[in-house]
Parts: structure tokens; C-alpha cells; sequence
């Protein structure tokens, strides 16, 4: 008996499941979950220009796409999913939403920020600042104060120009929110509003003026909603369905297998857990029809392992060395499973570049985890069983599922 070999097989498995099991209880809530098992809500806008006569560009609608993330983010939504869709759809989900109705009103809202001279006259107006650059800072007294900036330095001069010593009030539709006085010229397209903010009203103003107003004017044309209780609901029944499943196929395979069958449920362990690992590292959103894949990525593996060791097992039986066996089989079994495995990659390389949704989601989680089972069920699972074989304790071939009578002299 070879005790290194077989000590770096256990060393290895030991690792790898205390690694699992001590990483998996903060990995899992670090997941994104789609609004279908976190609850929330769907809304499908149609953009239409604010302007008569004038078109919706692509330009225009990754903007207005940009700015409902921005309102969504500002209402504390976290990590929003904000897409454009065809030539005039954003589509928007936001997951973990409480106060839905609120959220809904503050996306629709046709808010105009505008800069106004004391005539009522609009000088300026919200796409004419840079985006994200208004700030929160504070004066030598420690008072806070707002800094802004403008895309046009030569049109904030003329206007700061104009109004010297003029209020240039800030409007939100017809709402005035502040009317700070134009102190001097300013050329750098640089500013500062200063006056007896709060902190909190300071930070208010600094986002609205962040936000702007919607390029675009939005009409809601679907939306889904769903529960908090009930995507909680889905995910619990979800999860509990997958794992019965998943502990049916590991027992069949140890049952069926033996040896190998272990090292296969070995390695489902390592598959699903780094197919999360990646979700995460990736911020990956998983929905119901994600984990729906996973599953079936589960029983792909669980495939791509059969073949490869009913491949094996014809080898044991034509009178080969297991060693032998293992290799032969590996390598002939290896061709079946990949031409199957590329063959999926496509057609969810198919789905994903023309779906949207849930079908996007299925695909990409299709695709990650066909690549990660090729790495684990197909590489690492060789590399165990050859440490089990070349340790010499298991020698025998019914502990690989082979009867001693079955096999024939060479």
C-alpha cells in the first residue's frame, strides 16, 4: 500500500469540504438573488422623446437608462437591474423592495430640474451638468455646502455673466428648492452653493442635481410583482427540491459505482460550490430559472461522470490494469463528453445573446456551470481516482462496480 498517495487524497478531500462548509454560511446571503426569489417588482417602460418631432437615440435611451439607476439607487434600492431592450424598452427590476408604490412614483415622476433667472427664465437645466460630480463639502465655519460642475464652461459663464449678483433659483418641476445668489463670473464651469443648508438637505439637493431630469419621457407598458413572502417562499421550496435531488444522484452513484461514485459526489460538492464562488465574484444575479439550471448542470455532471465511468468499468472487464483502465477510459470517454458539453455552450451562447430575462440568466448560469463541471467532474475526479488506484488499497473490481466474473483474459 502507497500510504502518501492515499494520505494526499484524504489531505485533499478534508481541504476541500472544510473549506466549503466553513466558507459556504457567509457565501450564500453574499449571492444576488433575482426579484423572483427576493420578492420585488418588474416594470417594462416604452420611451418616447419629451420633445415633438425629435427621435429616441441610443444615445438618448442609455441616459434615461443611467438616470432611473441613479433614482433607484437614491431611493435605496440596492444593486438595481437596469437594462435597455430594442430600440425604445428599459427594462427595470428591483429586488427587495418594501415600499413598492413609492419607488414606482419616484421612477415615473417626469422631474425637470432646471436653474431659473428671476424672470422665470430657464438658463439652465438638469443634462446640462456632469453627471455625478455635484458633491457635499463644507465651508471654513464647517457648514455644508454643495460643489457642482457644468459640461458647457462658456454657457455657465455667460449666465453667471448675466445674473451677477442675482438669484439663480433651482426648480425640481415647479418646486423651488433653494435660490442661491450668483457672487461672481465663474469660467471654470466650476460652482459652489452655499446658504444655511443641513447636512441632510445639503446631501438632498446635491442628489437631485446629480439625478437631473429623464432625457426621456416613460410610459409603464408591463409590470410584475412579486411578494417578498412569495420569492422567499420559491426559494426555500427551490433550494429544498434541489437538494433532495441532488442527495438521490449521490447515493445512486455511490450505490451504482463505488469508488468512482464517491469521488463523483466528492466533486458535485466542489462543482456547486464554486459555481456560487463565481456567481459572486462575478455579481452575478440568480433567479429561479438560474437555480433551475444549476440543477441541471448537477445532473450534466452527473452525465459527463456515467460515461466516463461506464467507459472505465468496459475496460476493467476487458482484463486491462485498473490504471490502464482509468486512462483508457478517460481519455475515450473524454471526446462524448466534450462534443456534448460545446455543443450546450453554443446553443446557451444562442439564448443568451437574443434572450432577456430569465432566459439570459438560465443561459449564463448553463454556460458557468458547464465550465467549472469540466474542470471538476472531468480533470479533478481523474486526479482522485488515480490517487485511490496508484495508493493500492483498492484494488479489487468490484469496488470500482465490476464483477470478477465478468472480466475476460487479454
Amino acid at each position: 500500500m502507497n500510504i502518501k498517495r492515499l494520505a494526499a487524497f484524504l489531505l485533499i478531500v478534508v481541504v476541500l469540504l472544510g473549506v466549503v462548509a466553513w466558507t459556504s454560511p457567509g457565501l450564500l446571503p453574499k449571492v444576488r438573488l433575482g426579484l423572483d426569489l427576493k420578492g420585488g417588482f418588474e416594470i417594462l417602460y416604452v420611451a418616447e422623446p419629451i420633445e415633438a418631432g425629435k427621435e429616441v437615440t441610443r444615445d438618448s435611451l442609455i441616459q434615461t437608462a443611467q438616470s432611473l439607476e441613479k433614482r433607484a439607487n437614491s431611493s435605496g434600492v440596492a444593486e438595481p437591474d437596469v437594462t435597455t431592450e430594442g430600440t425604445n424598452r428599459i427594462r427595470v427590476k428591483l429586488a427587495g423592495v418594501e415600499n413598492q408604490e413609492q419607488v414606482r412614483e419616484l421612477l415615473r415622476k417626469p422631474a425637470e430640474l432646471s436653474f431659473r433667472g428671476p424672470d422665470g427664465k430657464k438658463e439652465m437645466v438638469g443634462s446640462d451638468f456632469v453627471e455625478g460630480a455635484a458633491k457635499v463639502g463644507f465651508d471654513q465655519a464647517n457648514r455644508p455646502l454643495i460643489q457642482i460642475e457644468v459640461k458647457d464652461k462658456d454657457k455657465f459663464a455667460d449666465v453667471t455673466r448675466r445674473l451677477l449678483q442675482q438669484p439663480l433659483a433651482i426648480y425640481l418641476d415647479e418646486e423651488q428648492l433653494s435660490a442661491p445668489i450668483v457672487q461672481s463670473v465663474l469660467t471654470d464651469g466650476k460652482a459652489t452653493i452655499t446658504g444655511n443648508y443641513t447636512y441632510e438637505e445639503a446631501t438632498e439637493l446635491k442628489d437631485i442635481i446629480n439625478l437631473g431630469a429623464l432625457p426621456l419621457k416613460l410610459t409603464e407598458k408591463y409590470t410584475q410583482s412579486i411578494g417578498a413572502t412569495l420569492g422567499q417562499q420559491s426559494l426555500e421550496q427551490t433550494v429544498k427540491a434541489g437538494i433532495i435531488g441532488s442527495v438521490l444522484i449521490l447515493l445512486f452513484m455511490i450505490a451504482f459505482y463505488r469508488i468512482p461514485g464517491i469521488v463523483a459526489a466528492i466533486t458535485l460538492i466542489a462543482y456547486t460550490w464554486l459555481v456560487l464562488v463565481v456567481f459572486y465574484l462575478m455579481n452575478a444575479t440568480l433567479t429561479l430559472p438560474g437555480i433551475a439550471a444549476l440543477i441541471l448542470g448537477i445532473g450534466m455532471a452527473v452525465d459527463a461522470n456515467i460515461i466516463k465511468f461506464e467507459r472505465i468499468k468496459e475496460e476493467i472487464r476487458s482484463g486491462k490494469s485498473l490504471l490502464s483502465s482509468l486512462r483508457s477510459g478517460s481519455k475515450h470517454s473524454i471526446r462524448t463528453i466534450m462534443d456534448a458539453n460545446i455543443t450546450n455552450i453554443i446553443s446557451c451562447g444562442v439564448l443568451y445573446a437574443i434572450g432577456n430575462g430569465a432566459i439570459r440568466g438560465f443561459a449564463l448560469t448553463m454556460i458557468v456551470s458547464i465550465l467549472i463541471s469540466m474542470l471538476t467532474n472531468i480533470l479533478f475526479s481523474k486526479f482522485l481516482i488515480d490517487l485511490l488506484i496508484r495508493s493500492n488499497l483498492f484494488k479489487r473490481p468490484t469496488y470500482y462496480g465490476v464483477k470478477e466474473a465478468d472480466i475476460r483474459e487479454l
